[in-house]
């Protein structure tokens, strides 16, 4: 009976240690969703007088960036300048929109406005569409 009643302390005692170590820890971080611009200064950007501003916010080591600049390159036009401002050669545009994932693809209109916006892939046709619905409602 003796050793039956150190074995449930012995069992007590590591649980109460167990418990306390577990409610020390931190949870582990999560992101549920990413910083996205609502406006840009078109000073910052490429031919700011262009009625649409595209913005690809990219990295040298995101392993989608290039396919999602190359989707938006074909946009480009009179009314619409694309723009890709890659992180390690323009850092502080990433740190002055806080942009805190890439691809990260924003469509501002001539004041700035982010008029849409994509974190990560997205399929060509669907930022085509959306360029163009936002280019006719503007008109």
């Amino acid at each position: 009976m003796t050793r039956f009643a150190i074995a449930l302390g012995l069992v007590a005692v590591a649980a109460a240690i167990a418990y306390i170590v577990q409610r020390r820890r931190p949870d582990a971080p999560t992101q549920t969703s990413w910083s996205v611009p609502a406006q840009l200064d078109r000073a910052d950007f490429a031919s700011p007088e262009v009625a649409w501003l595209i913005v690809v916010f990219s990295s040298a080591t995101c392993g989608i960036c290039e396919a999602i600049v190359a989707k938006a390159m074909p946009l480009a036009s009179d009314d619409v300048v694309v723009q890709e401002v890659e992180f390690s050669a323009d850092r502080d545009l990433h740190e002055r929109y806080h942009i805190d994932a890439v691809p990260t693809l924003v469509v501002a209109d001539a004041r700035g406005v982010v008029r849409a916006s994509f974190v990560g892939s997205v399929v060509a046709a669907e930022l085509w569409s959306v360029v163009s619905d936002l280019r006719d409602n503007s008109r």
